[in-house]
């Protein structure tokens, strides 16, 4: 991607554009793949519609392989120092933060009787405190933050979704699934977790602007 000590940095609106393109791809190749998943050319046909053309004619390669490539072959470059230390936003306080909160909603489930277990709110808030995380993740993955633009853009991706929780949480208490307290406990978990979000987008859209004097 764009060097981000250079002028041509991707600030966060260029990365959202970005996000939102290849998520739309994204769900275009996951309706693709349900739509063909049996059918014997279905490599073949896959890779026309999503315009692979480097694909077609007997030059296919399946996905996941070059996705699995990609990862190893960045994880090999520093194998030993990752032994010791692990990715660097499992050391971040926001996303252990965040995934603190994933294991709280899981006993939160267990110790809930199955009709508020299977409840829409209750599945959904669940998904969403895990997309904030999942979020968080990519996000907070460099420890230098070379591209803040793509940490932003990624930030407030988590801060959606953990709105989206808390929306689930006022229709779990409204309709009696879980009680005043369980829902303040609830709210004050996505709140703490959203206002450190907020805060270190502040950060670093301080630290874009150092960089590269714009916002």
């Amino acid at each position: 991607m764009a060097d981000s000590h250079s002028d041509k940095a991707w600030d966060e609106f260029k990365w959202e554009r970005f996000l939102q393109e290849q998520e739309q791809r994204t769900e275009k190749y996951m309706e693709l793949l349900e739509k063909y998943i049996d059918h014997p050319q279905r490599d073949e046909i896959i890779a026309e519609e999503m315009g692979w053309k480097h694909m077609i004619n007997g030059e296919v390669r399946e996905w996941e392989e070059e996705v699995e490539a990609a990862f190893s072959d960045d994880d090999s470059e520093d194998d030993d120092d990752s032994e010791d230390r692990g990715p660097s936003f499992e050391r971040h306080p926001i996303y252990r933060q965040a995934l603190a909160f994933n294991g709280e909603l899981d006993e939160l489930l267990d110790n809930s009787d199955e009709k508020a277990r299977e409840h829409p709110a209750m599945i959904s808030l669940s998904t969403q405190v895990s997309l904030a995380t999942a979020k968080l993740a990519a996000a907070l993955s460099n420890d230098e933050v070379e591209e803040l633009g793509m940490s932003i853009a990624y930030l407030k991706r988590a801060l959606a979704a953990l709105t989206s929780g808390l929306d689930s949480t006022m229709h779990l208490l409204e309709g009696g699934f879980i009680s005043q307290e369980i829902f303040q406990q609830l709210r004050d978990r996505l709140f703490s977790i959203r206002n450190d979000i907020i805060t270190t987008m502040g950060e670093y859209r301080a630290e874009f602007r150092r960089r590269h004097g714009r916002g």
